[in-house]
């Protein structure tokens, strides 16, 4: 238990971007690299939902809204032009992000509870305690919603009761990252990745295990040196499941069986975002990669904002966009990564992932609640 506590303290802030922490005895953040704009950041809409407290609640869009929350519970609604449609108080202590499906929508608390409310109209449709402090974004796969609680288990719920329909659990760790990993549906499979560098697939009906996958072994002489747990979101790109690990590897494995097609030594602490043709990750010192995705190898790095503590980056467009703690939205070329442009949204930071939007859009949540739509340069 001590172990775990050490943990959560020692690594707090590999989650937003960076192992190390950012003081005068470590890696002072890279100054903002100078660089000629070939375009420009434009605030298409601003709304608000009240302080983040810098967790990772990432605002969700489903049907064409925008839905975002507070970590005091407020939740609310906006649509393509950034018109707030509702606003509702939810569960307090809210963490991990918003879930929708466009007809449901789902938030999480530290506390362990589930909140559902209509999407059309926020009306809370049902709320039900879970097992323990729930950090990532909450998944709506048809008629189930499903949970990672803490580190080791994932639960469902019927989607129109709120009952609990299966739980798998596996074996705690003994040391394991405050993790926000998320969770991904491949048709009939629900995809998560695990401390020790695991990768599972399990059954969405039911919650039996179909696959696992090594993405890294843990390696070092003690506990904190061997953690390997897979971070952020997994993303399908073809017949690929793609992912990163902590002091570990970056890795893509095939999405019906779990057969690594290929695997290279990386360290991140924030997932990664891939097409057809590239994967991109930031490395725990914040260098960004633009890997080849049938090989892994480099195809570009960018090592202009070591130590910024960026987040998971993410594809708009032709674009490759990556926050920072300090409130700037950093717009990378995709073809070679050479700064396009830049924007400081809010200087209370960011640090919950971005949220990709139509019309080569993104939306980004200030830790202080501040929600902005951007429109990206090409």
């Amino acid at each position: 238990m001590k172990l775990r506590v050490l943990a959560v303290l020692a690594l707090a802030s590999s989650l937003s971007g960076c192992f190390l922490w950012s003081s005068s005895k470590g890696p002072q953040p890279s100054p903002l690299p100078v660089f000629q704009p070939t375009g420009s950041l434009k605030a298409l809409w601003h709304g608000g939902v009240g302080s983040t407290e810098a967790s990772m609640l990432r605002p969700a869009l489903a049907g064409g809204s925008v839905y975002a929350a507070g970590r005091s519970g407020n939740l609310a609604r906006f649509d393509a032009a950034g018109r707030e449609l509702w606003r509702v108080k939810s569960g307090p202590r809210l963490s991990g992000g918003v879930g929708s499906d466009s007809a449901l929508v789902v938030v999480a608390s530290s506390d362990g509870e589930l909140w559902a409310h209509d999407a059309d109209k926020g009306t809370l449709r049902w709320k039900v305690p879970v097992e323990g402090e729930v950090l990532a974004t909450p998944l709506v796969a048809g008629d189930l919603v499903v949970v990672r609680v803490g580190d080791n288990l994932l639960a469902a719920y019927g989607a129109a009761d709120g009952k609990r329909r299966w739980i798998y659990q596996r074996a705690q760790s003994p040391l394991a990252l405050r993790n926000h990993a998320g969770l991904l549906q491949v048709g009939e499979l629900l995809i998560a990745g695990f401390p020790g560098g695991k990768l599972v697939a399990v059954s969405l009906n039911g919650g039996v295990q179909r696959w696992e996958a090594t993405i890294t072994q843990p390696k070092g002489s003690n506990e904190l040196e061997r953690m390997s747990d897979v971070v952020g979101t997994p993303v399908l790109r073809g017949d690929m499941v793609c992912v990163a690990a902590f002091q570990g590897r970056v890795a893509c494995v095939d999405k019906d069986s779990g057969v690594v097609r290929w695997t290279r030594d990386f360290s991140a602490a924030v997932g990664v975002d891939a097409d057809a043709k590239t994967l991109y990750v930031t490395e725990a010192s914040d260098a960004v990669y633009s890997l080849d995705a049938s090989s892994g190898s480099t195809n570009w790095k960018q090592d202009k904002l070591l130590y910024r503590k960026l987040g998971q980056p993410v594809i708009v467009g032709n674009s490759l966009v990556v926050a920072d703690a300090e409130g700037y939205v950093h717009v990378l070329s995709r073809q070679d990564g050479h700064f396009i442009a830049r924007l400081r949204v809010d200087s209370s930071g960011v640090s919950a992932p971005l949220a990709a939007l139509p019309n080569n859009a993104v939306a980004v949540q200030a830790n202080d609640g501040s929600l902005y739509a951007l429109a990206i340069p090409q």
